[in-house]
């Protein structure tokens, strides 16, 4: 690996916390360099960069919005700084500290598909502050209320952006943890629980800074048919509920609960099935009461088997483990977190919208008929 610069992106909408462990490795980590862009100045049409070490700034600049995006301007001009970081030579580590609303996710993608040669992953961690997690989890207000938009056409929430900044992630970092209530640390570690969690003010930030990490698997864990999802799990007056079942959902029943559904957890996701779509992967992504429903494509068992070459391997074995005579890898997986969880109650909800004995009976041409209560999220030109 010897000439590549390794680089560790630190992400997070608590800004404090992350400038906080931006610092702590600038100062654990000799010859580390922050590259960071403000994306706060996009209504002026220019995004703000700046490199910097423990001892001060060493350059700022500007660089225009791309397509009135500020996000797409962050992607034109990361790599080009971090290969001028790379080629002097002087610098052992690249922490790409990420502005509030973006989402390692994007930023990890382009390091390690556009850096070969020059870049090293080696880590992504989210910084947290405990006393702000729930508060932000259950924010659904749109980006651009919150003055933290991306782009004019930026659609996201603070809760699911947040929530995706969490679960992304290998490593939290937690601001003043010895402070936390026992349910703010019972909620993260239930949202994540592969994710390390380490306190700021320790050495564990700049040693993990260099452990490595693996996009193609941190996707994976992030894709709806395979997800890494939560276990069952019930701690400090937090809980986690995992539902599954076999039989599709009735899409009016599911769509007249859905406010119900959505309300009941601080946080849900996972994949299910309508009766009426019976060949489509539909994913479920929720937080702050603000759900979104999406096609994830077609389930394994409505592939060809030709096709099954052109699936990743990841998958078809997730399918195989899971894998049903008769609905193949159908199937309702859904997961809530939230603190004072109805358990009982959620399942009870997702019980009623169901199928019954009777409407299971009569086939699935009979399911085409149910009314397509879903075609306006997943059909939005019809």
């Amino acid at each position: 690996m010897s000439g590549e610069l390794a680089v560790v992106i630190v992400a997070g909408l608590h800004a404090e916390a992350r400038r906080r462990t931006v610092d702590r490795l600038l100062r654990d980590v000799p010859g580390s360099a922050a590259l960071h862009h403000d994306l706060s100045t996009a209504a002026t049409g220019m995004v703000r960069r700046s490199v910097r070490d423990a001892s001060g700034f060493w350059s700022s600049g500007e660089t225009p919005l791309v397509n009135d995006c500020a996000c797409c301007a962050l992607r034109e001009d990361l790599l080009p700084e971090l290969r001028r970081l790379a080629e002097d030579g002087t610098t052992r580590l690249a922490v790409v500290e990420l502005w509030d609303s973006v989402e390692p996710r994007g930023m990890a993608e382009l390091v390690a598909a556009h850096g070969e040669g020059f870049l090293r992953l080696t880590n992504v961690m989210t910084a947290v502050d405990p006393a702000l997690l729930l508060a932000c989890l259950g924010n659904g207000d749109d980006l651009a209320e919150a003055g933290l938009a991306a782009a004019a056409t930026d659609q996201r929430t603070v809760g699911d952006t947040f929530a995706r900044q969490l679960e992304y992630s290998a490593v939290h970092v937690l601001a003043d943890p010895g402070e936390a209530e026992a349910a703010d640390l019972a909620l993260l570690e239930q949202l994540h629980p592969t994710a390390l969690r380490v306190a700021l003010d320790s050495p564990e930030p700049a040693r993990l800074a260099f452990a490595g990490f693996d996009v193609e698997s941190a996707a994976a864990a992030q894709h709806p048919a395979c997800a890494l999802l939560p276990q069952d799990a019930e701690s400090a007056g937090v809980a986690t509920l995992v539902y599954r079942h076999r039989r599709p959902f009735h899409p009016g029943r599911l769509y007249s609960a859905l406010e119900e559904l959505c309300c009941a957890a601080a946080r849900s996701r996972g994949r299910f099935w309508l009766a009426d779509r019976p060949d489509t992967l539909l994913s479920w992504d929720a937080a702050g009461g603000a759900l979104c429903v999406e096609s994830a494509g077609p389930w394994l068992a409505a592939l060809p088997d030709a096709a099954w070459e052109l699936v990743p391997p990841v998958r078809r074995a997730a399918a195989a483990l899971d894998w049903h005579p008769v609905h193949g890898d159908r199937c309702q997986h859904l997961v809530f977190t939230s603190p004072d969880l109805d358990r009982d109650g959620l399942a009870t909800v997702l019980d009623s919208c169901l199928l019954t004995d009777a409407e299971m009976a009569g086939g699935t041409e009979s399911w085409k008929r149910f009314p397509a209560a879903f075609d306006q999220f997943l059909d939005p030109a019809v």
